[in-house]
């Protein structure tokens, strides 16, 4: 009970290779997290923003020949 086996070595011998091998793996899995996160903060931002008012059409002035026509 107080030794580990040959099945505990090789999980731990695992876990080693997959933390820490193979050039930065973790690193870039991390980093490809980090950005799924922003991405979906920025989204949440997106909604809750206000829109911009659109800006009130404004008639044109009018001239003597469209008075004339009416």
């Amino acid at each position: 009970m107080g030794s580990m086996s040959w099945v505990h070595w090789l999980i731990v011998i695992g876990v080693g290779a997959v933390l820490f091998g193979g050039g930065g793996k973790l690193s870039a899995l991390m980093g490809d997290a980090a950005k799924g996160i922003r991405a979906f903060r920025d989204g949440l931002k997106g909604e809750d923003a206000p829109k911009p008012a659109e800006p009130a059409a404004t008639p044109l002035p009018r001239t003597d020949k469209d008075e004339a026509r009416h």
